[in-house]
C-alpha cells in the first residue's frame, strides 16, 4: 500500500472542514445566544422554548395593542371631561340668568352663549382619534352626531354590525306640557328612527306607548333600537381579565349616547333605561331601579337641559310685547334646570371616572406585561439559551483549532516520486 500526498490532502480536507463547521457553529451560538441550532439537538428543550416563545409573542402583541387602546380611551376621557366642563359653565350662566331681573338684552346674550355651548358639546362627541370617532361605539367610521342651528334637534347616526348603511336617530326637543299645567313647563324629546331599508319608527312624548311592553308599538321599537346601540361593547384581550370570560375584559368603546345619558353599556345591559314591564296586576313597572326610561335619561342629558333653557328664554323674550308678562314661568324652569344639571353632572362624572379607571387598569396591565416579558426572556435563556462565557470560550477554542489545522495544511510533505509513478 502506498500513501501519496493526494490521499493526505483528502484526509486533511475532511478534517479541516469538520473543524471549520464547528467554528461556524460556535460563531452562531455567540451571535444568536441560542445553545442549539435545530430541534433535533435537544427535542425537549426545543418544545419548551417554543411554548415560552409563543407566550412572549403574545405579550409583545398585547403591548403594541394596549398603547393604541390607551390613546383612544384617553381621547374619550378628554371628551367626557369637556362635556362635564361645558355643562358646569352652562349651569353657572343659568344661575346668573335666574337671579338677574334686568331687561332682555343680557338674556339674549346668554341665550346665544348657551346655544354655542350645545354645539361645543356636539363637537366633543364627534372627537376623532386617528381615523375613527371615539364616541361612535362599534361604529368608528360614521360621524355620530349633528345638531340643528337652533339647537333643538340632535341627529345620531350609527351603523350596526353587519349593516351596510347607517341607522339615523332624530331627536327633537319640544314642549310637552305648558305652564301652568306643568310647573315648570315640561320638555321632552321626540324620537324618529330610520333604518337602512327606510323603515321608520317614531316615539311621540305627547302620546307615549299605551303598553310599554308591546313589541309592535312604534314608540317601543324606536326606543329599543336606541338601547341596542347603547348596549354595544368592544371588549379586547389586552392582558387584563380572561379571554375565557368575556365580561372580565376591558370594554374599550364608549358610545356618545351613553355619555349623554350617563349610562355605560354595562348599565344598559343590566336594565338601566330599559322599557317598562308590567307587574302581576298589569300596572307599568320600570325595570330601571330609578324608574326612568331611556327617554327620561335623554330628557335630562346636557344637550336637553341647555336646549330647554334656550327655548324658555326665546319664549320669554318673544312675549316682550305682552304687558302682563312676568318671569314666573322662566324662573320655575331655570330653577328646575339648575337642579337637574347637578344630577346630570354626577352622571357624566360617573362615565368620566369609569374611563379614568379603564386607563389606570391599562397602565397597570402595561407594567405587568413588561414584567412578564422580562420573566419570559429569562425562562427562554434558561431553556434554549447558551451560556455567553461558555460560548465565547468554545468559539476561541474552535478558532485556535481551525488556525492549527490551516498551519498543518501549509506544512504537509511536498510532492514525492510516488505521486508521479503510474
Amino acid at each position: 500500500m502506498r500513501v501519496t500526498n493526494g490521499a493526505t490532502y483528502r484526509n486533511f480536507t475532511t478534517g479541516a472542514n469538520s473543524v471549520h463547521a464547528q467554528l461556524i457553529k460556535s460563531y452562531n451560538k455567540v451571535s444568536s445566544g441560542e445553545a442549539y441550532e435545530k430541534a433535533s439537538d435537544s427535542p425537549l428543550n426545543y418544545y419548551n422554548s417554543q411554548k415560552i416563545d409563543s407566550r412572549y409573542q403574545d405579550v409583545i402583541g398585547k403591548q403594541a395593542l394596549i398603547k393604541d387602546v390607551q390613546n383612544r380611551i384617553y381621547q374619550q376621557e378628554l371628551g367626557a371631561r369637556d362635556v362635564q366642563s361645558i355643562l358646569s359653565k352652562a349651569k353657572d350662566q343659568i344661575i346668573y340668568a335666574n337671579t338677574d331681573t334686568t331687561n332682555d338684552t343680557p338674556l339674549l346674550s346668554l341665550r346665544d352663549d348657551l346655544l354655542q355651548k350645545e354645539h361645543e358639546i356636539v363637537n366633543a362627541l364627534n372627537m376623532q382619534y386617528q381615523n375613527f370617532y371615539v364616541f361612535g361605539g362599534n361604529d368608528i367610521s360614521t360621524p355620530p352626531f349633528a345638531l340643528s342651528g337652533d339647537g333643538t334637534t340632535i341627529t345620531y347616526t350609527h351603523t350596526f354590525p353587519g349593516a351596510s348603511k347607517p341607522t339615523t336617530f332624530e331627536m327633537k326637543l319640544e314642549e310637552t306640557k305648558p305652564y301652568p299645567d306643568a310647573d315648570p313647563t315640561e320638555y321632552g324629546f321626540s324620537l324618529k328612527v330610520t333604518t337602512p331599508d327606510n323603515t321608520t319608527f317614531e316615539y311621540d312624548p305627547k302620546n307615549p306607548p299605551a303598553d310599554p311592553t308591546d313589541p309592535n308599538d312604534q314608540g317601543n321599537q324606536a326606543q329599543a333600537l336606541l338601547l341596542k346601540a347603547m348596549k354595544e361593547q368592544g371588549r379586547m384581550d389586552v392582558g387584563y381579565g380572561s379571554i375565557r370570560d368575556h365580561d372580565t375584559l376591558i370594554d374599550t368603546y364608549t358610545g356618545g349616547v351613553n355619555l349623554l345619558t350617563g349610562l355605560t353599556s354595562d348599565a344598559v345591559k343590566g336594565g338601566a333605561g330599559n322599557l317598562c314591564s308590567k307587574d302581576a296586576a298589569g300596572n307599568p313597572l320600570a325595570t330601571d331601579s330609578s324608574g326612568k326610561s331611556i327617554m327620561d335619561y335623554l330628557n335630562e342629558s346636557p344637550l336637553a337641559l341647555i336646549s330647554r333653557s334656550v327655548q324658555a328664554i326665546d319664549k320669554y323674550v318673544g312675549d316682550a310685547d305682552n304687558p302682563d308678562r312676568d318671569r314666573t314661568e322662566l324662573n320655575h324652569l331655570l330653577s328646575q334646570t339648575i337642579t337637574d344639571m347637578v344630577t346630570t353632572e354626577h352622571r357624566v362624572s360617573a362615565v368620566y371616572s369609569d374611563l379614568g379607571n379603564k386607563y389606570r387598569l391599562l397602565e397597570d396591565t402595561t407594567d405587568k406585561l413588561s414584567l412578564e416579558k422580562n420573566n419570559l426572556t429569562e425562562q427562554y435563556t434558561d431553556v434554549w439559551g447558551a451560556d455567553p462565557y461558555e460560548a465565547i470560550v468554545e468559539m476561541y477554542n474552535s478558532q485556535q483549532a481551525y488556525n492549527a489545522a490551516l498551519k498543518v495544511g501549509t506544512n504537509l510533505m511536498s510532492s514525492s516520486l510516488f505521486d508521479f509513478m503510474r
